[in-house]
């Protein structure tokens, strides 16, 4: 059985963009493939990025995950949440700034999803969809969790 899924929409990007968009998405796939099945590892990693950052205002967050979705279809995709909240955290990171990385689980069925916050709300994610999930690892601005 095959599900639809529509790919968020593309924006315009300068060559910058587009360069730390693919150096951000490369690496969020290195990290997850190495880290991906090793959590606290992850968390650890993920807050040693994290220290020192400044929050993330939405506006900052939104243009990083538009960035990461338009030149990355896979983190665009339902099913590349983890690479995407990583490589959206990573670019924000770029800029000395830092949103709330947030990875969670629900059931039934058992279901995780990682996604990023902004001043308390998700970043293009449905609020009603992330508040199904019971956030198990957060990282926040300056590493703390």
């Amino acid at each position: 059985m095959s599900t639809v899924i529509a790919l968020p929409e593309r924006v315009r990007l300068t060559r910058t963009e587009q360069a730390a968009g693919h150096l951000a998405v490369t690496a969020a796939h290195l990290i997850t493939a190495a880290l991906g099945s090793r959590p606290a590892r992850l968390k650890q990693l993920l807050a040693v990025l994290a220290r020192r950052a400044a929050p993330a205002i939405p506006e900052q967050a939104a243009r990083a995950r538009d960035v990461v979705t338009t030149v990355s279809p896979r983190c665009g995709s339902g099913y590349g949440c983890l690479p995407r909240s990583i490589a959206t955290a990573l670019l924000c990171r770029l800029t000395g700034t830092w949103p709330t990385w947030k990875a969670g689980v629900r059931f039934p069925p058992l279901t995780s999803h990682a996604w990023v916050e902004a001043d308390g709300e998700p970043v293009g994610e449905d609020p009603h969809y992330t508040a199904t999930f019971t956030p198990t690892m957060t990282v926040e601005p300056g590493g703390a969790s």
